[in-house]
């Protein structure tokens, strides 16, 4: 009877840890695409851009990388640290718009790979429960799947602009797509495809 308590409770546990099923899938899918597919793309944008382009915007409306970069640790910061990883929520989304810089390109690049990496921890850590519970962030009423999608969503369309900032910038392609089966040219390190 004590080995059935005991696998019950590893069971019990284990669903924390890493959900099954479909919510495991999903939870290492937003995984993969913040940290595995769009983080790295970014991170090779900022050191491509010179201090100047990474502050650049194209009119006084317009976003630089550098802001960009701020935004985006800010939301996922509110969105899954504190949303989801109940951390307080110290976000001043207004500033990441307001700074013109220069911050240095390593403190952008430290920010927003250690919220990715704390991000991941808080995903890894949610269950089923956790995923299908109701939360209150930034003024919305979602799902631990809304956050988890929003943030993905968010972040996808912000690393899409950086990429087209960068591309602009430098007049070149950045070698980050093919398709499979295409040889590529140079030696560039790969980065995830999906």
């Amino acid at each position: 009877m004590q080995w059935a308590h005991s696998n019950a409770y590893k069971r019990k546990h284990a669903m924390k840890l890493k959900p099954p099923g479909l919510a495991g899938k999903f939870v290492t899918e937003a995984r993969h695409s913040l940290s595995e597919h769009h983080l790295p793309r970014i991170l090779e944008c900022i050191k491509m851009l010179s201090d100047e382009d990474i502050w650049w915007r194209p009119h006084s409306t317009s976003n630089s990388v550098g802001n960009l970069v701020l935004h985006l640790s800010g939301n996922v910061r509110q969105w899954i640290l504190s949303g989801l990883g109940g951390e307080p929520d110290r976000r001043e989304r207004d500033k990441e718009f307001a700074e013109r810089g220069p911050l240095p390109r390593r403190a952008l690049m430290t920010r927003l790979r250690s919220t990715i990496l704390e991000a991941g921890k808080v995903l890894e850590g949610l269950g089923t429960h956790e995923l299908v519970r109701m939360y209150s962030i930034q003024g919305f009423r979602v799902t631990g799947v809304g956050a988890v999608a929003h943030v993905v969503e968010h972040f996808a369309y912000h690393s899409g602009q950086i990429i087209f900032i960068t591309k602009l910038r430098l007049s070149k392609d950045l070698g980050f797509t093919h398709l499979p089966g295409e040889k590529r040219k140079g030696r560039r390190r790969r980065l995830s495809q999906v």
